[in-house]
């Protein structure tokens, strides 16, 4: 992620640093309102991160500083002058209405994701290390269920087993068990917020199980970070009422991608399911 984005500077900020579970809930509302954060007074960032303002003050003390003042003198030298940054024509997001300033959000999530996978890196381990499972499992509760799914569908039709797990309760870990016995090495998960508490808790499991954790998560300090081996961010968009995931989507497609290039029968097997669904009549053009 390169230094001209508000959240690659904050991101690398806080890269590194032990925070606690408070700290890195801070940490995360600061990045989501990366651009606001110079600005926002220590009541202010409780706020929004749901934390007390003690908590704000230590959280700055733990990155290094005297205390929040000085934290936020530090963001703001770092930060460009609101004129030049690539808002409206006047300088401001005043002249676009509520849902046009949710797509601009969305778009600038997606830069933010293209700067991240500057490094290919990590999305090209991940792509080996899903390739690899046999089955594969992938995770995503309640918000992130469809994420899941989504990936589960495509992923089945290059990988031999796939296992989509979209729904909690009692049997979740019995269906991570019954994988690892069939030989389960990797499992996939998409975590957005609100982050279910049984899910952390699947993702806990399945590294005790032996599972090597690749996950796709709205932020780096989410809660499933400490149970992941990999964790890949893509920024949801808040301006609305429900969050908008078009980053963690597009990243699922990427994911997918550099498991195809793990897969050397990959394009074997989507040649043979378009043969079988033209057969078929199965889409109509």
């Amino acid at each position: 992620m390169s230094g001209s984005s508000p959240a690659a500077r904050l991101q690398r900020l806080f890269e590194g640093q032990r925070l606690t579970p408070t700290q890195r809930r801070i940490a995360h509302s600061m990045v989501r309102r990366a651009a606001d954060a110079p600005f926002l007074s220590s009541v202010e960032l409780a706020e929004l991160a749901g934390v007390s303002q003690p908590s704000v003050t230590r959280f700055a003390v733990a990155l290094g500083f005297d205390g929040y003042p000085a934290l936020r003198r530090h963001l703001r030298d770092v930060t460009p002058s609101v004129a030049d940054g690539a808002d409206g024509a006047d300088g401001t997001e005043e002249s676009f209405n509520e849902y046009q300033q949710a797509v601009l959000a969305e778009i600038d999530n997606l830069r933010q994701l293209s700067e991240l996978l500057a490094d290919p890196g990590p999305v090209e381990r991940a792509g080996r290390l899903l390739a690899g499972s046999r089955p594969l499992l992938v995770l995503g509760l309640r918000a992130a269920s469809s994420q899941a799914r989504g990936f589960g569908y495509f992923a089945a039709k290059v990988h031999p087993d796939v296992r989509v797990l979209d729904e909690g309760g009692s049997m979740l870990h019995d269906r991570i068990d019954a994988a690892r016995r069939a030989g389960a090495s990797a499992l996939m998960c998409f975590a957005l917020p609100r982050h279910p508490r049984e899910g952390v808790d699947a993702l806990a499991y399945a590294r005790e199980q032996g599972l090597t954790v690749v996950t796709v998560a709205d932020s780096a300090f989410a809660p499933v970070a400490a149970h992941s081996d990999l964790l890949i961010p893509a920024a949801v968009g808040t301006g609305l009422a429900f969050d908008t995931a078009c980053a963690p989507m597009l990243l699922g497609r990427v994911l997918l991608e550099a498991m195809c290039d793990g897969l050397p029968e990959a394009q074997a097997r989507l040649e043979e399911f378009d043969a079988r669904a033209a057969a078929r009549g199965l889409f109509v053009d």
